[in-house]
């Protein structure tokens, strides 16, 4: 008779789903006891997969954003070829996302608000997430045939990232969807030529 164990996941492993649950519950202010203390590890092993805090924050960042652009991606697969379409469902997405009861807004504008020391390794990951998603939606607004495609790539994610906050930072207010939305076709419908 054979038993099938699952094993325990390892130090670093604890500490990433420990650090991805309390700095998005609680920020990336949250204490190194903390964060121990819910991953159930040694203080040492903190600085020895991660040199500190620091980097730890970084690479929970790094994770986040690997699975947040292929969220991105999978909406815009589900909403069909027409660019569009694809770019509107992700703006209906995310107005969902921030009207649920357990959001606790952007974990890339959070830490990049909360972390003034510029050079912290945290702002290259966010960086590099929202160079990513300039990219998604330029893709999509070049395909639909836009004037000005990495503009308006810019105006949708000011957009995404008001959305969000305002979604965090007024939970009680109506959901602020469908204002997104409208202000996202906006964007959309200005640079298209006529037919």
């Amino acid at each position: 008779m054979t038993v099938s164990v699952t094993a325990k996941p390892g130090p670093r492993e604890r500490l990433l789903l420990a650090a991805q649950e309390l700095t998005y519950t609680h920020g990336v202010g949250v204490g190194v006891d903390a964060l121990l203390k819910a991953s159930g590890v040694a203080r040492r092993s903190l600085y020895e997969h991660f040199g500190g805090k620091d980097g730890l924050i970084a690479e929970v960042l790094r994770r986040s954003t690997s699975e947040d652009v292929a969220k991105y991606r999978a909406t815009m697969e589900a909403a069909g070829d027409d660019p569009r379409t694809r770019l509107l469902a992700v703006v209906d997405r995310l107005g969902r996302i921030a009207a649920s009861p357990d959001f606790h807004g952007c974990r890339y504008l959070a830490a990049d608000l909360a972390l003034t020391d510029r050079q912290h390794p945290a702002h290259e990951v966010t960086r590099a997430y929202r160079h990513t998603l300039h990219g998604l939606f330029t893709d999509e607004l070049a395909a639909l045939g836009h004037a000005r495609p990495s503009f308006a790539a810019d105006q949708l994610l000011l957009l995404v990232d008001g959305l969000l906050a305002t979604g965090a930072a007024r939970p009680e207010d109506r959901p602020p969807a469908a204002a997104a939305r409208e202000l996202a076709e906006h964007i959309i419908d200005a640079g298209l030529r006529p037919a």
